[in-house]
């Protein structure tokens, strides 16, 4: 996910130490740069002017220490928390984050329900979805003037569209898109990597372009790699490209067929001093209209049905949750990497090392 550091100015709004805080405001700790910024000008401006507030945020590099010490020592330094979905099923399976109830959120703006409205999977016991991102397959244009690729399958199509590849150095990913690839349906993937054939076949079919595969370890390599010719198509976060293309001009192009999504929700910490706020806030901020505000200063894609359609024309074919980019995803599936990623990493780490 793209998150540059970047500073603001010119608003009544401060990223603070969490020594600095007061109980009495109400704090929104989220990664910072660029996506921080995002989400204070399509949520938390709006709902100070709105709601007469102050709110604060603070910044923090994912994961649940700060949060689990905090509510362990009753500390309450953070009223609501982005949380990564991986984060935040862990924070919810150990009482760390409260619940929220789906019929307290807004409807849609026909009146639809809440719980109707959002996409599937993208709201839980205790966390309410509110941007999708996702990684897909980007290639440089200028390599292939008669046509380039359009499927997951033309990333391993050597003799078609030949030239390097640039993918992740970690398993994640890279084998969905190799059963993908070898036929098996969206639906039977993560079925079909729990089992040693399953995982055999997605090795054997990236085995086809390791010797063209150029390895990344940071998302920002994705885009650099294609930018400097070193391979012709990448697997790649699609705000990194998006950036690429809009911001300088690259000539670049999303492949999005088995885009493979992934999910930040809002979350309220247990140790809240002011939990009352924080659901306001939280219900404010993920009305369809305000998701859909968020595309305006950054290219991730809102969680709710109702926000398609309220997403400015300009951009909205540059989103995951577009109808026409969203028909053939993928969501990433946290259970089965929780019960298999240290298994598929010494197989990753076997094949790598060949």
């Amino acid at each position: 996910m793209t998150r540059v550091s970047c500073l603001l100015a010119g608003i009544a709004l401060a990223s603070i130490s969490t020594a600095a805080l007061r109980a009495d405001q109400l704090v929104v700790a989220s990664f910072g740069g660029a996506y921080t910024a995002s989400q204070s000008k399509a949520f938390i401006e709006p709902f100070m002017a709105e709601k007469g507030a102050k709110v604060l945020t603070a910044d923090y590099n994912g994961g649940l220490a700060e949060l689990r010490s905090q509510v362990q020592s009753g500390n309450g330094a953070w009223d609501v928390i982005d949380l990564e979905l991986q984060d935040a099923l862990r924070a919810c399976d150990d009482g760390l984050i409260e619940n929220i109830d789906a019929s307290d959120l807004a409807p849609a703006a026909d009146g639809t329900a809440a719980g109707d409205d959002f996409l599937p999977g993208t709201l839980m016991d205790c966390g309410v979805g509110t941007i999708m991102w996702s990684n897909i397959i980007a290639y440089d244009k200028t390599k292939f003037p008669s046509g380039g690729p359009k499927s997951i399958a033309d990333f391993f199509d050597l003799k078609k569209f030949p030239g390097k590849r640039g993918l992740s150095n970690k398993p994640n990913v890279n084998l969905e898109w190799a059963l993908m690839a070898d036929g098996v349906p969206n639906e039977k993937i993560y079925e079909t990597l729990a089992t040693k054939e399953g995982l055999d076949r997605a090795f054997a079919r990236l085995d086809t372009i390791k010797k063209d595969a150029v390895f990344w370890g940071a998302h920002a390599q994705a885009p650099q790699l294609l930018a400097d010719g070193e391979v012709v198509m990448t697997a790649a976060a699609n705000g990194r490209i998006y950036d690429a293309i809009t911001k300088e001009n690259k000539p670049f192009e999303i492949v999005w067929d088995g885009q493979i999504w992934n999910l930040d929700v809002w979350a309220i910490s247990k140790a809240s001093k002011s939990k009352e706020a924080a659901l306001d806030f939280v219900k404010f901020s993920t009305t369809g209209q305000r998701l859909a505000d968020i595309t305006k200063f950054i290219s991730y894609g809102p969680v709710r049905k109702s926000s398609q359609a309220l997403v400015p024309e300009a951009i909205r074919a540059s989103l995951p949750t577009y109808e026409a980019n969203f028909k053939t995803s993928l969501a990433n599936d946290l259970e089965f990497w929780a019960d298999h990623q240290d298994e598929v990493n010494q197989r990753w780490a076997t094949w790598m090392a060949k």
